[in-house]
Parts: C-alpha cells; structure tokens; sequence
C-alpha cells in the first residue's frame, strides 16, 4: 500500500506531505481546487510523461516522493534486480523523482532509476482508473486478460505464448525461404569465390599477433646479430679486462684490510653475472638464422590478412564470422529444397503442439467464464442493473493467435427483454463506469495491485447510484487500499479516511492544500458537496449518510 507521499512545487501544490492508511481513501473539493494534482503525483511516480509546465511558477523544479509499504516483495524486487539498483530495505519501496527546468530525475531505494523502470514498478503498483480509462474495458484483448487473471491460467498461457512462438518464427522463415526467388548465378559465384578465399587462408585468430612478432624479427635479423655481437664483444675484450684489474686490486684491499671483504661481497656475484651475459649474447647472436626467405614468407602472411580484413572486416574474428554467413548462405541456396521440406515438417510438428497447448488454455477459459459472467452480473445488480443480463462470450479464431486459440467478448443486456450485445455496442458512459467497478469486485481476489485509483468515475451516475458505487469501493478497500477523487457525498461518506483538497490565497499566490477531515469537519463538507449551504434538511442528510 501507498503509505506516504510528499508533493512540492507541483502546479498549485507549494507543499504537501499525505499520510495514507488502509481500505478505501476519498479525495473531494471544489473544482479547480487542485484534486488532479494528487493524481498528476502519482502518474508522475508511475513514470508518466513529464513537461517543465507542471513545475510551480517562480520555482527552479518540483519533487514528488512516493512511500509503498508492500506484502511481497518478490516480483518488485525482481525488477530492481534486473535493472541493478538495490532490493528493497524490507516491504518499503521508495520512489522519487525531480523535474528541473533543464533535465529530470528519478532514483528507487537511494539508486538512480530510468523512466522505464519505473514504469515497470508501476504496473505492479498501481491501478489508475480516470473518467476516460474505463474504455479499455472495451477491448477484447483486455476482456481476455481479465478472463485469464479470474481463470489463473498464467502457467498454461506461457506454456501456449512459447511453442507459439516458435511455431511464429520456423513459419515465418519457410515463408521467406518458399518466396525468394531463386539467387542468381552471380551471387552464387561470389559466394563461393569469398567462402574459398577465406578457407585457402587457412585462418586461426589467436596467430595474427604471434606472425607479426615473428616477422619483426625476422625482417630485423641482421640488425639484431650486429647488436648482440657488439654486446658480447665488449663484455669479453672490454669489461672482463678490467674486471680482472678489479678483482686484482679488491684481493689486495681485502689482504691489508679485512674488514673489507663485507663491503665487496657483491663484487665477485657481479663479475660472475656480467659473464654469464657475454655467453648468453654469443649465444643469442649464433641462434640468429639470417633467412631472407622466411622473412618473405611472413610478410605475405601478413599481406593475406590485411587484404582479407579490408574485404571482409576490422579483424580476423570478422572475416572468420563472414566466412561462416557466407557458407549459411550458400548452403541455403545449393540445397534449398531440402531445407524447405524440413521446415515444413518442423512447422508442422509446432502447429500440432499449438493446437495442443491452445486446446488446454481454452478447457480453462470456458470452464471458468461462466463464474466470471455469473460473478460480474452479481455486483452489476448491485451497482444499479437490477434485470440486466451479462454474459462472456468465448469466439473461437479461425487461425492461433498469441493470445490463444479463441477470443472472448462482454455481453451486456441493460434492458430486460432485449438480447444481449457486445459491451462496446450498447453501453453509456455512465454505464460502463458501473460495469468496470463490478469486473474490478469480481477480480479482486486475483489482483495483486496493491493501491488502486478511482479518478472521478463516478461522473457520469446518478446520485442514487452512487452510494452503491461507494459500497462496492468499501468494499473493495477490504482487499486493496482504495483512493477514490468523487464529488459525491454518497462516496466520501463511505470512506475509511476522508480528505478535503482547498485551494488558498496567500500573499498574493494561490496553493492547493491537502487536509483530513472528521466530525463537524467532514459533516460540513459533505453538506458542502450536498449543495445545501448551511441548511438543516442538508446537514441532516450529511449525517445520515455517514450512518
């Protein structure tokens, strides 16, 4: 659940700090008074679309910060994982994000964040419905998703999306392979020019580097038997002899002083090494083969790479990887026929287990829509529809789908006597409104989303409606904490906590404040959302609604 959320600078909004509890949550006050702020907050914490025009006038940014405390953790933190910020310190998520006038930010748990990401965390946080929003209830793929979510088909749909898949791309490649045309006999000669070129080269990636060493050698050889002969030439005719008159002259020191011999310990250990050096440069120099041919032979090797890279890529693992499409290809198109029957039998093999897998998929969809349907016109009696009719509809494909083997269809009867239609054919606005808040009751034990958000849905029912609208929103606060934004009374006085959002006027600047309203206080706001000024008759309703 929402626990805490933190507005500033935002719109009307200087500062705002909301404490949230548990069940259902409503928002009212006047028009214009600021409630969109509150879930202009929200979709902003959920990722939405920020623009520079929703920072307060006169402020440099605007900040919102969003406290979810949730039961599990697991999928949340599955997000977080994938996106390399860190799990969540308990149940508490944290979310904020900062618009500035030049860039935008946004951190999760102290981490820096995309906007992706959180949008990832929002589908699993919240569920936002506005007075436009409930038209997705008239889509069939959306119908489908809440069949599946009452059904808990979850395992057997992925089960049916995977060997759909590859059914989709083992089709999708014999299709492109029975309609290109057949190469010409250019590319064929190309293909087998390039193939053979590479294969005469005979390449292995790791012995570029251990060529180039061998040839600067090599091609140096003469320079490198001058310098080891000079080396060794010194040593031997140079410092050994003067090494002798060293050693001649340190024996004497060490005769009349013996306190000496310390000081020319390493004298001896030198000498030693400076005479393993003259044999090891001889010897160094003798190993030196002066061969004009091999020299040649590594340059053309040399020469062989950097012609196949300038054909074929940067390095020698591009030109190997070219090789290796350039075979594929050729050999799709010398043996094309045979690929072509192979594919067809893999496509086939992957379309029986379509048809199996859908066929499971759809034993559970018609087991369960009849309860859903039956569920659904339960609450739609309740919410107003006291002789409608609702049923869903399971429409078979006539090819598989990604979703399945069949579709389904809402069908809604309002007035008793007439036959039911598809949802989207027959119902108002206002009754569609109704209809989504009786499928969000039916699915309220399959939902996992934590906060739901109820945005003035309510606009378009009538005032004896309403209440019913309320309940079923208590009702549904049982499971999920519930924030509704309504201007009716009927509404709010059902509410858990009620809130009033007022708009002031303060040195000159207007701002939208947030307050919790009880007793006298909430009894005059709904005599306020009554219309009956300071009335009895109004005040005695008020109170009998909050009865």
């Amino acid at each position: 659940m929402l626990t805490h959320i933190s507005i500033k600078n935002l719109a009307l909004v200087d500062q705002l700090s909301w404490q949230l509890g548990k069940g259902l949550i409503g928002v009212t006050g006047e028009t214009g008074a600021g409630k969109s702020v509150i879930v202009g907050a929200l979709k902003l914490v959920l990722g939405e679309r920020a623009t520079k025009g929703m920072i307060r006038t006169g402020e440099s940014s605007c900040t919102v910060e969003a406290v979810f405390e949730l039961k599990n953790v697991g999928e949340i933190n599955r997000i977080l994982e994938d996106a390399g910020i860190e799990a969540c310190d308990g149940n508490q998520l944290i979310i904020r994000r900062v618009l500035g006038q030049s860039s935008n930010k946004q951190w999760v748990n102290n981490s820096s964040a995309t906007i992706n990401v959180l949008k990832s965390l929002g589908e699993h946080l919240v569920d936002l419905h506005g007075p436009h929003d409930h038209q997705s209830l008239l889509s069939v793929e959306r119908q489908l998703a809440m069949l599946d979510a009452y059904a808990s088909v979850q395992n057997e749909r992925e089960a049916y999306r995977g060997v759909y898949a590859k059914w989709r791309s083992k089709r999708s490649e014999l299709e492109s392979l029975q309609k290109s045309e057949q190469a010409n006999e250019q590319e064929i000669d190309l293909l087998r020019f390039q193939v053979n070129e590479i294969d005469e080269a005979e390449l292995k990636p790791a012995e570029e580097s251990e060529i180039e060493e061998r040839y600067k050698r090599a091609s140096n050889s003469t320079r490198l038997v001058e310098c080891s002969g000079q080396i060794a030439g010194i040593l031997a005719h140079e410092v050994n002899e003067r090494l002798s008159e060293v050693q001649k002259l340190a024996r004497e020191l060490e005769h009349i002083d013996s306190g000496s011999v310390e000081l020319l310990g390493g004298l001896y250990s030198a000498i030693v090494e400076l005479q393993e050096l003259e044999r090891s440069m001889a010897d160094y120099s003798e190993s030196l083969d002066i061969d004009p041919s091999e020299a040649l032979a590594l340059e053309n090797r040399i020469n062989t790479f950097e012609t196949l890279k300038r054909k074929y890529g940067p390095s020698l693992e591009d030109v190997l990887e070219h090789h290796a499409k350039a075979s594929e290809r050729l050999d799709t198109i010398e043996n094309r026929g045979d690929k072509i029957d192979a594919l067809k039998s893999e496509v086939q093999s992957l379309a029986d287990k379509v048809q199996t897998a859908g066929a499971k998929l759809g034993a559970k969809r018609k087991k369960f829509a009849p309860k859903l349907a039956k569920e659904i016109a339960h609450h739609i009696k309740e919410l107003g529809f006291k002789q409608a009719s609702f049923e869903l509809d399971i429409v078979p494909h006539t090819e598989a789908s990604a979703n399945g083997l069949e579709g389904v269809d809402f069908q809604f009867g309002p007035n008793p006597g007439e036959p039911l239609k598809p949802l989207r054919q027959v119902a108002s606005s206002g009754e569609i409104s109704r209809v989504m808040l009786a499928v969000k009751s039916a699915l309220a034990e399959q939902d996992a989303t934590p906060l739901m958000v109820f945005d003035e849905i309510d606009a378009n029912v009538g005032g004896e409606i309403a209440r019913a609208v309320g309940e079923k929103m208590a009702v549904l606060g049982q499971k999920h904490q519930v924030v509704s934004i309504t201007h009716f009374p009927q509404v709010a006085a059902v509410a858990a906590e009620h809130f009033v959002v007022e708009k002031l006027v303060e040195g000159g600047r207007t701002r939208s404040t947030l307050v919790a309203v009880t007793g006298e206080q909430r009894i005059a706001e709904l005599v306020r959302m009554l219309g009956g000024g300071d009335g009895v008759q109004a005040r005695a309703m008020a109170e009998s609604l909050l009865v």
